[in-house]
């Protein structure tokens, strides 16, 4: 990054500009888009933190160091949009851009309206995902409050686990109306096929079944499947007590007591928060293309609580017609987001 763009650039836009680059580059769009497609493009990504660090960084200038004011870029790095609109900036997209913010479903809930927004013909390509810099001082000891950081390694669905670790990142994905990304002849990675949203509308950070168990069922309504048309689903999957047995409840509300192979890859990239549902949808994609189900790693045993077909410790080859991505957030929000075969 060019040295007098850098103190613009909190970490979390840093991550999503590299991120942003590498979709564009792969999706054959890295040369003279902003001619091309100036308003027919956008941006909508998901960040639950924004320029955290940036906030810590001022307020430790003042109140520990004793400063009178703080750097005149405080707000433009801080601000939840900064990643957004700079990577509207890099790229040209000059159609709808905006951020998200809804805690641990940011991604999923920018992905869903990036989908919304190319279906009602308001873009032709909307690059789209999510974004975190958390692993700060302030953020790591927010999260520590909680008491939901584990002390050794994150179990999602596993005997033993206990609670979550945190990731940083970024992934952004290029969402396109097929009939733009057949024109131009572009490598179609998969179908975003349905999304879908609900509410809890009970506890402030304790999950309900049913609400996760809406949302997926609506996302295969939205998608035109039928439960038993999924391969895999990519859980949430935090390794907390609470999340991981409330998700086992939903998913075999949903597909019954044979439910399809399950993991969580945050047991390997750890939990990005706003970010986190974007690394996912990577991983559903690759699933798709690739034919192979990612594992969830420190996986020591099954949990009589958590009785799903859960990919443990190795990954497993497997034929992937569709696949289902979960992100409940607290708040009481849930995002899922179905993918199938292209």
């Amino acid at each position: 990054m060019p040295k007098t763009s850098l103190p613009l650039y909190d970490r979390v836009t840093q991550f999503a500009l590299v991120a942003g680059a590498e979709a564009m580059q792969m999706a054959g769009l890295h040369a003279g888009l902003g001619a091309s497609l100036g308003a027919r493009g956008g941006v909508i990504l998901g960040t639950a933190a924004g320029g955290i660090s940036t906030w810590e960084d001022s307020y430790r200038a003042v109140f520990q160091e004793g400063k009178a004011r703080v750097s005149p870029l405080t707000v433009p790095r801080l601000m939840h949009n900064a990643a957004a609109s700079h990577l509207s900036i890099a790229h040209g997209l000059t159609g709808p851009v905006l951020s998200v913010s809804s805690a641990c479903a940011s991604a999923n809930h920018a992905m869903g309206l990036a989908l919304q927004q190319i279906r009602v013909g308001t873009a032709d390509v909307i690059l789209t995902g999510g974004t975190e810099a958390m692993l700060c001082f302030g953020g790591v000891k927010a999260w520590e409050g909680l008491r939901v950081l584990a002390p050794d390694a994150c179990r999602p669905f596993s005997l033993g686990r206990r609670g979550m670790v945190i990731g940083d990142g970024a992934g952004v994905l290029v969402f396109e109306a097929e009939d733009h990304a057949r024109a131009r002849g572009a490598k179609v990675l998969a179908e975003v096929a349905g999304f879908a949203m609900t509410a809890d509308a009970g506890d402030i950070v304790a999950p309900d079944p049913d609400g996760a168990m809406r949302a997926m069922r609506l996302a295969l309504q939205d998608a035109g499947l039928q439960p038993g048309d999924i391969d895999y689903i990519n859980a949430h999957g935090t390794g907390t007590l609470a999340n991981d047995r409330s998700e086992s409840t939903a998913i075999r509300a949903v597909f019954g007591q044979t439910p399809p192979p399950v993991s969580s890859t945050k047991a390997m990239h750890g939990h990005a928060i706003g970010a986190t549902g974007a690394l996912e949808a990577v991983a559903c994609l690759m699933a798709l293309g690739e034919g192979l189900l990612p594992p969830t790693v420190a996986h020591l045993a099954p949990d009589p609580d958590c009785l799903l077909d859960v990919v443990a410790n190795i990954a497993r080859p497997a034929r992937v017609r569709a696949a289902l991505s979960n992100a409940f957030a607290f708040g009481g929000l849930n995002a899922v987001i179905a993918f199938r075969a292209g």
